[in-house]
């Protein structure tokens, strides 16, 4: 078949790959600038330094056989590597988080920049609309590897069912300081005890394969994120950094050379037993961490699993 995915993050891509070893065809459209999701970097340039923050997910594990085996290769093929300062089985991507999703989208034909728009059933096929005016198409599958949100907007038209899956699984935000500063921070370790509204605090500099510039990134709890999640973006930004200077026990830190937040609004994803959605009546699936629970594995395998029940 020729199966279109909207979405290349970790489960469309995983979907993606496994489609192809069963020889089909895969078009994948993805409506960020360039790989991730989230499991973004972004990268700064501050007085010629170049600067990078894993702004999304900060580590992963791989408990799974076949996950395990598949970061294995990534290890191999040196786009990721072990970070123990986090926990002791935990990776991140090498140079940064979005490593993995850059190489596995050089093996499809994925395009960036492409905002879905809607889905539209011509017979047995499907097209996809995108936000400037393009139809593409046609197509014997369509998979959505979205946040639960965005998922239901699709699917609500054609599988009620699905979309109540989809409606139901409400993600959590999280907003995201990244810092920058002059000089290395007075902390030892390179991950804090996470207290009052930050659930996460590290020095993104100490991962494997960063620039040297002592970079931080400070995530809000969800409960946190949750009550805050309409503020701007520069004062979400000032409060994360006042906890930071608040666990030094110096007077107070250098000023900041970069300082910005960046808000998720679908983190993290609910618990479920779900795996992967299949209509093969209308040959569309959905896949996504929103079916299994919110892990970066977790998303591998919904996006796995799908291919295989495609595939019997």
């Amino acid at each position: 078949m020729r199966i279109v995915i909207i979405g290349a993050g970790m489960s469309g891509l995983a979907c993606a790959q496994s489609l192809h070893q069963m020889g089909h065809q895969v078009d994948l459209f993805d409506k960020g600038r360039g790989p991730g999701g989230r499991m973004s970097t972004r990268r700064v340039a501050v007085d010629e330094a170049q600067i990078a923050f894993d702004h999304g997910a900060q580590f992963f594990t791989a408990r799974d056989p076949a996950f395990r085996a598949q970061v294995e290769l990534w290890h191999k093929d040196g786009v990721v590597a072990p970070w123990p300062a986090a926990k002791g089985d935990a990776w991140v991507g090498t140079p940064g988080m979005n490593a993995p999703i850059a190489h596995m989208a050089r093996a499809h034909n994925t395009r960036f920049a492409s905002h879905a728009m809607g889905l539209v059933r011509e017979g047995a096929e499907w097209r996809v609309l995108l936000n400037d005016g393009s139809r593409h198409g046609p197509f014997d599958a369509a998979i959505l590897a979205l946040p639960a949100e965005q998922a239901a907007a699709f699917l609500g038209t054609y599988d009620l069912t699905m979309a109540a899956s989809a409606i139901t699984a409400r993600s959590q935000p999280c907003w995201t300081a990244m810092m920058a500063f002059p000089e290395k921070l007075p902390f030892e370790a390179d991950v804090l005890d996470p207290s009052g509204p930050v659930g996460w605090a590290a020095r993104n500099s100490a991962k494997p394969g960063r620039p040297a510039a002592e970079a931080w990134v400070v995530q809000a709890s969800p409960a946190w994120s949750i009550q805050h999640l309409e503020d701007d973006a520069a004062s979400v930004a000032d409060h994360l950094a006042l906890w930071l200077a608040q666990q030094s026990e110096r007077a107070s830190l250098p000023s900041p050379i970069h300082l910005s937040a960046h808000r998720w609004r679908y983190a993290l994803a609910p618990h479920s037993t779900k795996g992967a959605l299949w209509n093969a009546h209308l040959r569309l699936g959905a896949c996504g961490d929103w079916l299994l629970g919110p892990r970066i594995e977790m998303a591998w395998l919904s996006g796995t699993r799908l291919a295989e029940i495609i595939g019997k």
